[in-house]
């Protein structure tokens, strides 16, 4: 039952707003803030708790999310109505918040996989890999055989996966563009949660697959097959080409055995998507939680999304190991302004309109709500797009902020793991990476726990703490890794979610 507290949570000493818990009437007395509420106010939305001038700066988390855009009264709602951007000096203390990170002498496991080359895996699929979208259809196909038929002979495989591509065509063959596709299929066809992989192309695409192979070091074997629709003589040919590759490297696929792995082997992608002004309250922070004690056991958890980073950045500087990979992470941030700049758009654009309904009015809200999902231990390196991840603790991979593009980049750089919050209610999935979706509020649970593992809401209605949120998602951090199946994977999500970052023209 929920508990009778204050309808308005104050996050910060410092912040010149109150957010709502609930939806709070007209002409609500908050005691606690001495102010009368002048309008109705949305769950999740923020109400000023003084009277602001125009132009001045506004803060939550004891940080500056916007500019008053008018003069607000102390009660009144502040939104897009009255809240925008503004410029203004970010002091990026290189370091200053860095501390030493003991790893834990007593090292909690997960049943996981070996890998021959000794990485850990936590699934155990086969992946049907398309260089371009003209062979889409036909890597499609060859899954559709083996759903149809089933695994029921090979009890160790989790299944049979296709990765449909988007592109893979009319890019520059120097392009940064392809540089990036080659990485990003490189990283998917050397997955540890693949046991074989085979890529198909049509053939004539300008992301040639032994281009790709060869720029990575990667050669055909008996669980690496690569081949073109025209090279075998056609759509029918290379579906059955396919399914007979399938049936040779299932009975080896097979023969894994979980065992346990140290959590120091997880490689933890963390993601949100739909998010609400809720999710740097309940779920990011618990998350967050849940890292830090992961980092202590000598884990990797990846913040993505470079443009929901933007007007936090500075808090993250504050912690990197060296002013070198803080100054990496800087120059991300003004390689988006510049990007923002030849395309005619800006950061602020980033908030989706489900983020805005939620209570969140600028980028630099919703950034200082992101990172909490990063807890609170040291950045220890940044990585591009797509580039293997080897550092171990909290790094950064710059990535845009749509979800299928970020937790794309943070799969081929070798995620084995994902959490992913949300507010608004995001029905997202990866493979063959497996989804935590962890629900921000109490009545996202209620409306769509089908398609949530855990709820955070709690955090919110004064149930539970932080910590004990934290300590519910780890454990099952742990029991996924082990193969317990999250809620996306029940409903098949992941195949169509794969979406490489195109980031020049297509031509």
């Amino acid at each position: 039952m929920t508990m009778n507290i204050n309808p308005v949570l104050k996050l910060n000493a410092k912040d010149d707003v109150v957010i709502a818990r609930q939806n709070v009437p007209e002409g609500t007395w908050l005691a606690q803030e001495g102010i009368t509420v002048l309008s109705e106010i949305p769950a999740g939305h923020k109400i000023a708790v003084r009277d602001i001038a125009a132009g001045e700066a506004v803060k939550r988390y004891g940080q500056i999310i916007g500019f008053a855009t008018q003069p607000v009264k102390a009660g009144e709602h502040i939104h897009m109505h009255n809240l925008g951007m503004g410029d203004f000096e970010r002091d990026y203390a290189w370091g200053v918040d860095s501390h030493p990170v003991t790893v834990t002498d007593h090292p909690d496991t997960f049943n996981g996989i070996r890998r021959a080359d000794g990485r850990a895996a936590t699934r155990n699929y086969i992946g049907i890999l398309s260089s371009v979208n003209c062979s889409a259809t036909v890597v499609r196909a060859i899954e559709d055989h083996f759903r149809l038929h089933g695994l029921a002979d090979y009890p160790n495989v989790d299944g049979v996966v296709s990765l449909p591509q988007s592109f893979g065509c009319a890019i520059g063959a120097k392009s940064e563009s392809m540089e990036v596709m080659r990485r990003t299929m490189a990283g998917y066809a050397t997955h540890a949660n693949f046991a074989g992989v085979i890529i198909i192309g049509l053939g004539c695409e300008s992301s040639q697959i032994k281009d790709m192979m060869n720029a990575h070091g990667l050669a055909d074997g008996p669980m690496m097959h690569s081949y073109t629709i025209q090279d075998v003589g056609g759509t029918r040919q290379a579906i059955q080409k396919g399914i007979a590759l399938v049936n040779t490297m299932l009975p080896l696929a097979n023969q894994v055995v979980r065992e346990p792995i140290p959590a120091s082997e997880i490689i933890l992608a963390l993601e949100c998507g739909g998010s609400d002004s809720y999710s740097g309250i309940s779920a990011n922070p618990a998350l967050g939680y849940a890292v830090d004690k992961l980092v202590q056991q000598g884990g990797t958890a990846i913040l993505s999304e470079t443009s929901e980073i933007y007007g936090a950045e500075h808090l993250l500087t504050r912690r990197a190991v060296s002013r070198e990979v803080g100054e990496k992470l800087i120059a991300r941030i003004h390689w988006w302004e510049e990007y923002c700049r030849r395309t005619g758009s800006e950061m602020n654009n980033n908030p989706s309109a489900g983020n805005k309904v939620g209570g969140l009015t600028t980028i630099l809200e919703k950034s200082l709500g992101g990172i909490a999902k990063a807890g609170t231990t040291n950045l220890t390196a940044v990585y591009e797009y797509a580039e293997p991840v080897t550092a171990k603790g909290f790094v950064f991979m710059d990535t845009p902020g749509y979800d299928p593009i970020a937790v794309t980049g943070q799969i081929a750089g070798g995620a084995n793991l994902l959490c992913f919050t949300t507010g608004r209610g995001s029905a997202f999935g990866s493979k063959p990476t497996p989804s935590m979706k962890l629900a921000t509020n109490n009545a996202l649970w209620q409306r769509q726990q089908e398609d949530m593992d855990i709820n955070c809401g709690t955090i919110v209605e004064g149930e539970e703490s932080i910590a004990e949120v934290g300590e519910r998602i780890y454990t099952m951090i742990l029991e996924m890794a082990s193969g317990k199946k999250t809620k996306s994977e029940e409903f098949g999500y992941g195949s169509q979610e794969f979406v490489p970052w195109t980031i020049g023209s297509i031509m």
